[in-house]
Order: C-alpha cells, then structure tokens, then sequence
C-alpha cells in the first residue's frame, strides 16, 4: 500500500492555499499535510493546523510566532517563523510536494529551495518564475524536482502537451476573461473604485490576483510564466480574451491542429491535478455541461485601453532584470490601489515609471535580482 503524498503548502491561508486543503480533505488516503507556511495570518493558520495536524507550522512574521507555539507545540506541532525556516521547512525530510500558493516576489527564495532540496513543486506562485526564470531553470535542471503548474492556464498548456512533440508546436495560446472592465472606455477606467475592479466575472481568487486579472498585468505574467515553463519564444505565446473562462488555454501546432483544455473556473480542478501528478483523481464537483459550452467567443486584447498586457513580451525581448522591476513595481501599486492611494490606471503608470528609472543588468545574479526588487519596491512607492 502506498504511504500518503505528504505536502507542504506555501501561502496555506489564501485563497490558493485554502482551495488545496479542500482537495486534500477529500482524498485522505492519497495526501496529507506535512507542513503548514504562512505570512501573518496567525489565527487562521491555528486554526487550519488544529484542523489537519501537520507536523510543522511556519509563520513569516515573526511577531506572532509566540501565539502560534503557545496554540500549536501543546498538541505536538512543531512552530517556528520568519523566511529562513520557511526555506528550512519546504525542505524537511518528511516533505514530498511542496504547493507553492503564496503570491508575489515571497515565492522565490523558498521555491528555490525546495528545487535544490529535490522536492516536486505545485507551482501556483506565477512571480516565482517572472522574476528569476533563469535562475529558477537552471535550478531545475540541476535537481530532481518536478514541476506541475497550477495557474489554470499552464496547467491547461501542460495537459495539451502530453504525449507531443513540443518541437510541433506553433503557438500556446493563452485565454484571459477580460475582467470586469472588458468592456469600459478609457476614460471610465480612471474612475473605477477598489470593489469594482475585486468583482471578478467568473473567478473567486484573492485581492492580489483579482486586481491583476483587471489590469491585465496577469496576462503579461503568464506570457512570461508560459516561456520558461515550457521553453517557448516569447513571439509564439499570444493572450486571446475568452469571456466565458470555459477554454483555459489552447496550443496550435505546426500541421494546423488546435488543442484546447475546457473545464469549470474552479481552481480545485488543476490543484487536483498538480497534486495527482498528472494522473484523473475522481470528483464530485459540478462538471462542464453542454449549456454552458453553447457559446464560447474569443476577442483580441485591447491593449489601448489595457496596456499592461504588452509588459510580458517587453520583459522577455528585453530580459535581464525587466520583469523583476515590472513585477515589484505592480506588487507596490496594486497594493496602494487597494489601500486607496491611486487611481486604478495609476497602476500601469507606476510600473512604466519605475520601469523607465531602474537601472538594467542584462545577466543578473540572484543578489542581483534581490536588489532589484528591493530598489524597485522604494522607487515606486516614493512615487506613489
């Protein structure tokens, strides 16, 4: 009988986080929970612990780790905190599969060592490899990890490739919903408030991601997520606006075929996937039915009016230290745009600014990219 897959979940309190614990809940003799790592959410960390009794929880903040012992070590659950342990716990023994569901630049020092420590990686963490993708390959090729994405989009990308020839393919297509402004004129755009752009269409994910869906940052994102995943030219990896969010993603190959992943926007779906390693497990979730296939329409993105969907192929035709600064340049607005500091459209000002006043290094080092971010995070925010 095989032991039980036993998972560590980086961001284990967001809405990623959340949704992976559910569909461990639901195959008891198939996962477990190892380790528990999140940033400052201590009470729900607590409580997500006491529920499913993992050996280990880590919180990044440090100034709640005494609440999380003083909770936690009586039952036997082992507690520490800050960014040195969570690299320590992604790499423990008793670690099989580490779920990478933290968002932004967190992901990548913890993601990174999980690669060297030969753990399979669930990567939901998109920033991981746009802001080092070269680092974090090269990382890859020198372990024994494997990697499954988790974004429904790559993950839609990695079930059309199975069984292909990657050297076939034409193009990968990815889909993106158009968000909740699909269809505002420019002007309005500038007005939009906080909780507009946080009503997503078709999907239920966190405030971060739900922003990023708006301003089309996150189809730069994937573009550039898509490249070093599946080592594709930035020139064949095209966004196609797809509003009812049934395709997730499509690859065309050389000899004109087009292959397409459908399924409900439920994030549980390539969760169980990533975590199945490939293989179908069995659910009862609402499946896709005919009804809601009856009209599937695709548009051209309007990058007139959402401009940031042009970073990604900026970031990879420029390379170096450019998707580091337009990914922590956006981290800075979009929190500020939540927080009410600037107006929606700011968002993409700020990243060109900041794009347009940090210094380039056309072949960083992972100290390189460090500063990078730092830097780029104190520019943006005294420009905001």
């Amino acid at each position: 009988m095989n032991l039980p897959k036993r998972i560590a979940i980086l961001g284990s309190t967001g809405s990623i986080g959340t949704q992976t614990l559910d569909v461990i809940a639901h195959y008891p003799d198939r996962f477990e929970v190892a380790v528990l790592i999140a940033g400052s959410k201590v009470d729900t960390l607590i409580q997500q612990a006491i529920a499913t009794r993992p050996r280990m929880a880590v919180i990044a903040d440090e100034s709640k780790y005494i609440k999380l012992r003083e909770a936690l070590e009586p039952l036997g659950i082992m507690t520490a905190a800050g960014e040195q342990a969570i690299c320590e716990a992604v790499a423990l023994d008793f670690v099989d599969q580490v779920v990478t569901a933290t968002v932004g630049y967190s992901g990548l020092a913890p993601t990174l060592c999980a690669i060297r420590a030969g753990k399979d990686i669930a990567l939901a963490n998109k920033e991981t490899l746009v802001v080092a993708g070269d680092i974090v390959t090269r990382a890859l090729s020198q372990s024994k990890s494997a990697v499954i994405p988790v974004d429904s989009e790559h993950s839609a990308i990695y079930q059309c490739l199975v069984g292909e020839d990657k050297s076939k393919v034409k193009r990968l297509i990815i889909t993106a919903s158009g968000g909740p402004f699909r269809n505002m004129d420019a002007e309005s755009l500038a007005n939009v408030t906080v909780a507009d752009a946080l009503r997503h269409p078709n999907w239920s994910m966190g405030a971060k991601i739900t922003i990023d869906s708006a301003t089309m940052v996150n189809k730069a994102f994937e573009i550039i997520e898509a490249h070093w995943l599946f080592g594709v030219d930035a020139d064949k990896i095209v966004p196609v606006v797809h509003p009812q969010s049934i395709i997730h993603s499509m690859v065309e190959f050389v000899d004109g075929a087009m292959k397409a992943q459908l399924g409900t926007p439920d994030m549980r779906l390539p969760i169980r996937y990533a975590l199945g390693d490939t293989e179908r497990l069995h659910s009862s979730d609402p499946a896709l039915t005919f009804e809601k296939m009856a009209s599937l329409t695709f548009e051209r993105p309007d990058s007139a009016r959402f401009p940031a969907v042009r970073l990604g192929h900026l970031a990879l035709e420029r390379g170096g230290n450019t998707a580091c600064i337009i990914n922590a340049a956006n981290e800075i607005a979009v929190a500020a745009f939540l927080n009410g500091k600037i107006r929606f459209t700011d968002i993409y000002k700020t990243i060109r600014k900041t794009l347009e006043t940090m210094p380039y290094i056309a072949a960083p080092t992972y100290d390189d990219y460090v500063a990078t971010n730092e830097e780029s995070r104190h520019y943006a925010q005294s420009i905001i």
